[in-house]
């Protein structure tokens, strides 16, 4: 059965159907056309100027040998891997709130980032060996115990486990025959302060210039970025973000209410915990890829929900604009400031405000 929507024409493609959104394809389509300009600049600008037409050069095997490496090998895989872990933000983000119902939702709150900030401190803090730096693969000095297995595997792996490891313990102790946003997000909050908790502690016990490194990664830093960065990330993405915009339908039947939902024929439960599923591993995955960036996934889909008057936060639409935001705090840390910054005291910096401003809205009582 084809959607109708007065003023909207129908769209049916094999067992699919819906309708023509205008106004979402075209702020969409701007997000998009933004972020390549945004992340062309981002490649060209640096202690090196490199033209557009140079970076677009360089791209297809032009330019000189200087230029190329300073492209390919520098500038491209940071400005990528923030691009990638921006859209996992935004989407899993958009996935959070729209299923919790909840505008100030997001991983974070859910103990998926400071999951997977504590297990990478522990990597950088008690594995030992290891020469890199925060943002870098740290190797050796297993011992044994799971901070030496970690630390073997390196800090993004570490990150990445640590992130699922706390949604597996979300997910496990708020079910109860079924998901109920209320008792997830009570116990994401939870399962974050103990998170937080231990972070705190490894900071106190590693030692100055450790806890240095760290200091830095939990802020969410693209310094150091590689080709072994984004691959990963843009693999997980490969899957995961087709994955949730083919289980995304029912979130409008879901604003609705539960009983409206299971009324339509949608399952709620399955619905959600899939659904749930994948933005926590979205969330990790971004975290191990770049460290804990704050306030991508809680401002992004609100912004663009009011964008595109959406009733629950576009997917693909908070994608697109989580890599603009990344990629814009990145442009912004690394040439507009007297030193560079890690991308996500910028990310905080531009975000706060928007936070702010929901918060102040919901107190007077307005409909978030």
């Amino acid at each position: 059965m084809t959607y109708a929507v007065p003023g909207r024409p129908p769209i049916r493609v094999g067992r699919f159907s819906g309708v023509w959104r205008g106004r979402l394809a075209a702020v969409t389509a701007l997000g998009i056309g933004l972020l390549v300009l945004l992340a062309a600049l981002n490649i060209g600008l640096g202690d090196v100027r490199i033209s557009l037409g140079d970076v677009l050069g360089a791209l297809v095997g032009g330019g000189d040998r200087a230029q190329r490496f300073i492209v390919l090998q520098l500038r491209l895989p940071r400005t990528l891997t923030g691009l990638l872990v921006g859209a996992a933000l935004g989407m899993a983000g958009a996935i959070t709130q729209a299923l919790t119902r909840n505008p100030l939702a997001s991983p974070d709150l859910l103990g998926v980032t400071g999951g997977a900030g504590a297990a990478a401190l522990a990597v950088i803090a008690l594995g030992g060996g290891g020469s890199g730096t925060a943002v870098g693969l740290l190797g050796g000095g297993g011992s044994g115990t799971a901070v030496g297995l970690l630390a073997g595997a390196g800090v993004p792996l570490a990150a990445l486990i640590g992130g699922l490891l706390a949604a597996a313990v979300v997910y496990g102790l708020a079910y109860r025959r079924g998901m109920l946003t209320d008792r997830l997000v009570l116990v994401g909050v939870g399962v974050n302060a103990v998170a937080v908790a231990i972070t705190s502690w490894l900071l106190v016990v590693a030692h100055v210039d450790q806890a240095a490194q760290a200091t830095v990664w939990l802020t969410g830093s693209l310094n150091g970025r590689g080709w072994e960065h984004v691959v990963p990330v843009a693999l997980a993405l490969a899957v995961l973000m087709p994955a949730g915009l083919l289980v995304s339908f029912g979130l409008g039947a879901l604003a609705l209410g539960d009983d409206t939902a299971s009324g339509l024929g949608v399952r709620v439960n399955r619905y959600r915990v899939t659904l749930g599923l994948i933005a926590l591993v979205l969330a990790a995955v971004a975290t191990a890829g770049a460290g804990p960036i704050g306030f991508v996934a809680l401002v992004v889909p609100q912004i663009c929900q009011r964008l595109v008057r959406a009733a629950t936060p576009p997917l693909l639409t908070s994608a697109v604009y989580g890599a603009l935001l990344t990629v814009t705090g990145d442009l912004i840390a690394r040439t507009a400031l007297p030193a560079e910054l890690p991308v996500g005291i910028v990310t905080a910096v531009l975000g706060t405000p928007y936070l702010l401003y929901l918060l102040g809205r919901r107190n007077r009582g307005v409909t978030l």
